[in-house]
Order: structure tokens, then sequence, then C-alpha cells
């Protein structure tokens, strides 16, 4: 048994309106909350549920939910805390602009090296996690939910994390929030984290 959760950010289409006719349980949210705001009411509204595993999935169409079994199977086998749908590794011919592409790769590299596992794509939203992930992230407030913060924050709160091959779309509709200044940023904070690390001496 499942549920659909749709957290609607005052859409201003009938996003709302069809999903409850199809019977999914709508979550509306203020736009001024953002991304962060809308992943966090999502996650604390699993938890207050009871949900055993979360697969999170974007709203433009990229995410295809064909794969969603290939994400939850790990989570279901316990062979993971947290899997995360990679663009970028197995037989997938995803094509995104040169600059989105640089950007994502140079993200993987920084991530890779903070939590000293290879990640290859690391602004990835497509996500399944188990239940105590859904109590970690329903509790967390000190960041913004963006996929690259949260990659850190996971390993180093102990989770197992896997990358699971899947097909992703071109975005549909909407703009990515996923900017050059946004990745400099998280880049520059990133390694400032790797700094911090390796001066404290974790293994």
């Amino acid at each position: 048994q499942a549920d659909i959760v749709v957290v609607d950010g005052e859409s201003r289409d009938a996003t709302a309106e069809l999903a409850r006719k199809l019977e999914a349980i709508v979550l509306k949210v203020p736009h001024s909350l953002g991304i962060a705001g809308g992943v966090e009411t999502g996650f604390s509204f699993a938890d207050l549920e009871g949900y055993d595993v979360v697969v999170r999935v974007d709203g433009d169409g990229q995410h295809n939910p064909d794969e969603i079994s290939r994400l939850m199977q790990p989570i279901l086998d316990a062979r993971a805390d947290i899997t995360i749908g990679s663009r970028y590794i197995g037989a997938g011919d995803y094509k995104g602009s040169l600059s989105r592409t640089l950007s994502a790769k140079l993200f993987a590299l920084v991530i890779s090296a903070i939590i000293r596992q290879k990640i290859s794509d690391a602004t990835s939203g497509f996500q399944a996690v188990n239940r105590r992930v859904i109590e970690f992230l329903s509790h967390s407030h000190s960041f913004d939910y963006s996929e690259v913060e949260a990659i850190v924050l996971f390993k180093n709160a102990g989770f197992r994390i896997l990358e699971i091959p899947v097909a992703m779309e071109k975005r549909v509709q909407g703009q990515s929030s996923f900017t050059f200044v946004r990745a400099f940023y998280y880049i520059f904070t990133g390694m400032l984290s790797l700094l911090v690390n390796l001066l404290k001496g974790k293994p």
C-alpha cells in the first residue's frame, strides 16, 4: 500500500485539483517557503503518518515513475538508508546543457571528496529514504534541504548512501533553481567543509 502526497506551493495551474481527483493527498504550503519549506513539509507529514519509506519525485517531469521500484528495492532489502537516482551512471542517455553538466560534475567531485564516497549525481532530487532518514529530515531545521548539503549531512549522520542508475527526462515545465551562482556557492562551502573535516582529522 502506498500514498501519493503532492506538496503544492501555491501553483497557478490545476495541480492540486487534478491530484485530488486522482485521490492523492495534497499538502498546501506558501510559495514563500520555497523548495526547502516544501520538502520539510513533506517529510514532516511522512513522519507523523509513520511512513516506512518515502520516494521523492520532483514535479517538473524529469523523474520517471517507472524507476521508483528500482530506488525502493535496496531500501526494502535493508542494503541502504537512502538511494539516489543518478542520470550519469549506467546506460542512461541524459544530456543536459553544457553549463549544467559541468557544474554537476564539479559538485560530484567536491561531494565525493567530502564524504569519501563516489557520487556521480549530487544534485539529483530523485531519492528514496527509509524510516530513520524520514525522522532525521523531519527534525532537521539547520539546512535548506538542497540535495548537495543533504548528502553531506546523511553521511555525517552515518546513513548508508547508494546511487542507482535511472533514466531521466529533460525538464518539461518550470525553471531550475540550480544556477552557476548557487553552484559555486556550494562548491566553496563544500571545499570549506572538506578543509574543516581534514583539520579535525575525521576518518
